[in-house]
């Protein structure tokens, strides 16, 4: 099986303003996305948030009721119509796997393989070159009940993906999974990807998955796309409140932009500090990260060429994670409490006077 050549713009899966009503409840409101030919994009969101629905639309499992689906610029589902799941050209993997028990792991890889019409020589090859991949061979003639977890998810890749469809569905794979297994998996789907390049569109509420896996993530919220981007555009230039508190921990500081001055509850800020001081007027809020935020026991010295936004506080909570310390620090003559993630050695006790340090650039404004 070879990766199937791609245009680096060609535009394999499109959305159009998708939308899907079940009665009066909209499950999912004016989605528009596109995904290039052999993109990962992930449909990331809390649960009831639309993206499952969105994938089933793709599926072609439930219409659309308003918006068009196409992949190759042929229009797969509308309100008016929509091609059958079987004639799309995709694989889904469930979250339960929906491996067949009564067969082997080598019947259940070439099952969709047989269905195609191959003659048994190319079937068997296809089937062993897949299993090689997923490294499965010597498990050949094992049936699922007898699988890890793990090894029960690497058949399912494996039958979804040795069919070579145009657009590989992943719905919350690993939600099955303890903990060390979903991350050995997340590594594992990646890996497979850059194989084959398959166009993929992975659903998941975890954040570390969608950032492993992905070229870029949707962040699903309500029904709606909040934002669209890189992994790493999505942390570090969060676009709304929702976005910025779902992925990853995050200070989110409620205030008031006046002229050059933003005013917090007991803290206030120059807005020249901020690259989006024309933006501030009026209410604000902005976004930082708990590891964003330095710590000292005093007021940290001028930098020549560096503007710094220190903040005296004193220290309310503290926890040892092991690789940082997890601090509540409260600003003097304030009641808005901000989250510090500092280095072991950084060593504050509970009620000590601290002075928080925070690089303007790491500052977020979000609507």
């Amino acid at each position: 099986m070879m990766p199937e050549p791609t245009t680096p713009d060609a535009i394999r899966l499109a959305l159009h303003g998708v939308g899907c009503r079940f009665g009066k409840v909209t499950a999912v409101d004016d989605v528009t996305l596109e995904l290039r030919a052999g993109e990962f994009v992930s449909l990331l969101g809390p649960s009831g948030c639309g993206k499952t629905t969105t994938l089933r639309m793709i599926a072609g499992f439930i219409h659309p009721t308003a918006g068009t689906i196409a992949m190759d610029g042929e229009v797969l589902s509308s309100p008016s119509g929509s091609q059958p799941p079987q004639r799309r050209n995709m694989s889904m993997i469930f979250q339960s796997y929906a491996i067949w028990p009564h067969m082997t792991v080598a019947q259940n890889v070439a099952f969709g393989v047989k269905l195609r019409g191959l003659n048994a020589a190319t079937v068997k090859q296809k089937v062993e070159r897949i299993l090689d991949i997923v490294r499965l061979r010597h498990l050949a003639e094992r049936y699922p009940a007898t699988l890890s977890g793990g090894q029960q998810q690497r058949v399912a890749l494996a039958r979804a993906m040795v069919v070579e469809p145009r657009v590989l569905l992943l719905d919350e794979p690993l939600s099955n999974l303890d903990a060390s297994l979903r991350e050995e998996m997340r590594f594992e789907i990646r890996r497979l990807h850059d194989e084959f390049r398959m166009t993929s569109i992975y659903v998941t509420h975890d954040q570390a998955e969608a950032m492993v896996t992905s070229h870029r993530i949707a962040v699903m919220n309500h029904g709606r796309v909040e934002q669209v981007g890189t992994p790493y555009a999505i942390y570090n230039n969060p676009k709304t409140r929702f976005v910025a508190g779902f992925i990853g921990r995050t200070n989110l500081l409620e205030g008031k932009a006046q002229g050059r001055v933003i005013r917090f509850d007991g803290f206030a800020a120059d807005t020249t500090l901020f690259a989006f001081a024309a933006e501030l007027d009026g209410d604000a809020t902005l976004s930082v990260r708990p590891q964003s935020i330095g710590l000292a026991g005093a007021a940290p010295a001028p930098v020549a060429g560096r503007r710094m936004w220190s903040i005296e506080g004193t220290v309310t909570q503290r926890a040892y994670l092991g690789e940082f310390w997890d601090y509540i620090v409260a600003p003097l003559g304030g009641n808005m409490p901000l989250r510090v993630s500092a280095p072991p050695a950084v060593d504050f006790d509970v009620g000590a006077r601290v002075w928080m340090s925070i690089d303007p650039t790491q500052v977020v404004h979000v609507t």
